[in-house]
């Protein structure tokens, strides 16, 4: 599980890594809004942990803009400002939980678990998943098609859970390689190209018509037969 917090007082921003990491998170941490955008529209994160104020953007502004464009990661929204007012206006946003400054690390810890266990958050897969002619169970990485099953490693599972869960959507280069490896990850095309590859493969085998699309010098495409 993949957290962004986007908050620009360092010591904070450093003492909620420390803990969210020790509880199994994998964390990217930014401290200016210019910097939680850019990340947060990378829709690479399970939950989003944002600064309500800012410096260069303010959280308001963030949450709206990452909603218009669709994206739908829980965002759990941090401030000094309390009124019911300021709570009000956050939840309208898009926030999809409110916690006021200063507050108890185990009650922020409560939050995002009850927010990772909604429906729409990207939990843990246990449960099979189906796009076009193609079923996989995530939890014994194994691909089903028309053709037979293959076996898959845990990279493949995790592409193909994307893919699935996005079928005709561009993904671009940074989304495939942040979601998969990690924002801050120093991987070279070249790696994302290698496992593309293993994964047409993995169609193959299993005689499924669905294809992965090369974008010219942007990403990749899951298309599947309507």
């Amino acid at each position: 599980m993949r957290i962004l917090i986007v908050e620009d007082n360092e010591d904070l921003c450093e003492a909620l890594s420390l803990v969210l990491t020790k509880e199994g998170y994998i964390i990217d941490c930014v401290h200016s809004g210019e910097d939680g955008l850019q990340f947060a529209m990378q829709n690479a994160h399970d939950l989003i942990v944002l600064d309500r104020m800012l410096p260069e953007k303010d959280g308001l502004t963030i949450l709206k803009t990452i909603r218009k464009e669709k994206i739908t990661t829980p965002v759990l929204m941090l401030t000094a400002l309390n009124s019911v007012g300021d709570r009000v206006q956050g939840l309208d946003c898009g926030a999809d939980d409110y916690l006021a400054k200063p507050f108890a690390m185990e009650e922020l810890l409560a939050r995002i678990r009850a927010l990772i266990r909604r429906p729409n958050a990207l939990n843990p897969d246990t449960e099979w998943l189906s796009c076009g002619d193609l079923r996989m169970d995530p939890e014994e990485r194994t691909l089903y098609g028309p053709g037979g099953s293959c076996s898959l490693s845990k990279k493949e599972a995790e592409f193909f859970t994307l893919f699935f869960r996005s079928p005709g959507k561009p993904l671009s280069r940074e989304v495939l390689i942040a979601r998969i490896w990690g924002s801050y990850a120093p991987i070279e095309d070249g790696n994302l190209d290698n496992y593309i590859y293993f994964l047409r493969r993995r169609l193959k085998s299993v005689q499924s018509s669905a294809k992965i699309v090369t974008i010219r010098s942007a990403g990749y495409r899951f298309e599947v037969a309507p």
